[in-house]
């Protein structure tokens, strides 16, 4: 039985809970009031459009006002009085809930929502969305995540740690943990985050001794990782930080090295270095050749309902992570969809005079058959201005040649899925939705 204390203590602690929405700066307070008012005319409205009777128990004064209204020659204004405090009042009921409501969700959300039906349609029917595996590294990968993060939160973007120049480089060989630079660009792709965060996040340093070169996100990385002691708890907790919708992990957690081998046999070993011989590549491998996968990427890749290669650079960024023995067996062995995103450009140094087909095959003499079931490649026109520009770069788009894709077993999908700005580059939305439409399609047959 509780005694009157503990009545006392009980209401007390209810009061001051409650007592805290009228503190100065809550931004609830004029809203509540407005609701109060707001229904209070509008129900006095409604009453006095039913009629006076209605209004006995709201008190004998009011009731003796509304039948002097109510006298001949008279009821025109007790209707339009009516009229006018129901509407008056429903706006101001409506208007005072929506802006508590607004209120409310600004501070619980980490960006101010758009659309709030959108973001609770999205929240209780994200379940219901495939879950997709992406695979791949660079701006392609994060383009690509921009789009798909609109369609579903269950996403788990697997990344390479091959790259050894810039900034991750010098991160990699002073500190000894994986390069962070693909994760942080992948992190921010799929961060839900105010705009200063990302801003912050992709800072680049462009002065100080030892800091010049090196964005904040990698640092920040990086000192996660020496106060974790673990560079995967350190990506989970800047996941945290920038509200990530989905996962993002490492392809392995091992040291590796990338190496290629040229078409006259020559080789290059560094990530970074291999575009710059200029000569065609013939093959790519890892050093070392049996390092171990991250256990995360693999049961997501089990438990994939889509499995998305690239876009990206083939060589340098896609099949680095096709590389770990476990990750190829685990995505050939997989009987999700797979699809395969190819570059619209070739890239000067790795591609050069590259179709859609030469990427196909390049993909499947890596890893074997199964690797791939459909093919999208860019239809969209691209200005003259553009080619122009990446003429000058080496660069040229890739050619959609759809039968050949086709003569390889592989479905092509043909769209147009480019952006119009000043730079070639897959569009997010349109990719993410001829990507939904394929699913759809795969699953109807």
């Amino acid at each position: 039985m509780w005694s009157i204390g503990d009545y006392n203590n009980a209401f007390e602690s209810i009061w001051k809970r409650a007592i805290k929405w009228l503190y100065p700066g809550m931004r609830v307070k004029r809203w509540i009031l407005l609701m109060v008012v707001g229904a209070a005319m509008a129900a006095s409205g409604i009453a006095i459009l039913l009629g006076p009777d209605v209004l006995v128990a709201f008190g004998r004064n009011l009731t003796d006002y509304l039948r002097a209204l109510g006298q001949p020659g008279k009821t025109p204004l007790v209707k339009e009085t009516g009229m006018i405090l129901a509407a008056t009042g429903l706006v101001a009921a409506c208007l005072g809930f929506r802006q508590v409501i607004r209120s409310l969700v600004l501070d619980l959300l980490p960006t101010e929502p758009r659309d709030l039906a959108e973001i609770i349609f999205h929240k209780r029917g994200l379940d219901k969305e495939p879950a997709m595996v992406v695979i791949g590294g660079g701006t392609g990968l994060s383009t690509l995540l921009r789009g798909l993060k609109r369609h579903t939160e269950k996403i788990t973007a697997i990344v390479t740690v091959a790259d050894d120049g810039g900034s991750s480089g010098r991160i990699r060989s002073e500190l000894g943990i994986p390069p962070p630079g693909d994760i942080r660009n992948t992190l921010v792709a799929l961060a839900n985050t105010e705009p200063l965060m990302e801003q912050l996040f992709q800072y680049r340093f462009d002065w100080g001794e030892g800091l010049q070169g090196h964005s904040f996100g990698n640092l920040f990385i990086a000192a996660m990782t020496d106060i974790t002691g673990d560079f995967e708890e350190a990506i989970r907790t800047s996941s945290q930080v920038l509200a990530v919708r989905g996962q993002v992990l490492p392809s392995t957690l091992t040291s590796v090295t990338l190496r290629a081998e040229y078409a006259d046999g020559s080789t290059t070993t560094g990530e970074s270095l291999i575009p710059q011989s200029g000569k065609a590549i013939r093959s790519v491998s890892l050093e070392p050749e049996d390092c171990q996968p991250v256990e995360e990427a693999i049961a997501a890749i089990d438990s994939a309902d889509a499995i998305i290669l690239g876009p990206g650079s083939l060589y340098t960024s896609v099949l680095p992570n096709l590389l770990v023995p476990a990750i190829r067996k685990a995505v050939v062995e997989s009987t999700a969809p797979k699809i395969y995103i190819c570059n619209v450009m070739t890239q000067a140094g790795e591609t050069d005079g590259y179709k859609a087909s030469h990427h196909v095959r390049a993909l499947l003499e890596h890893v074997g058959p199964g690797l791939i079931d459909y093919v999208i490649v860019n239809t969209g026109t691209i200005p003259a201005h553009l080619l122009e520009r990446y003429r000058q770069e080496g660069a040229i788009p890739v050619e959609p040649d759809l039968a050949e894709i086709t003569a390889l077993g592989i479905s092509p999908i043909a769209a147009p899925v480019i952006s119009m700005t000043d730079l070639v580059r897959h569009d997010p939305a349109k990719l993410a939705e001829v990507i939904s439409h394929v699913l759809w399609e795969d699953s109807s047959t």
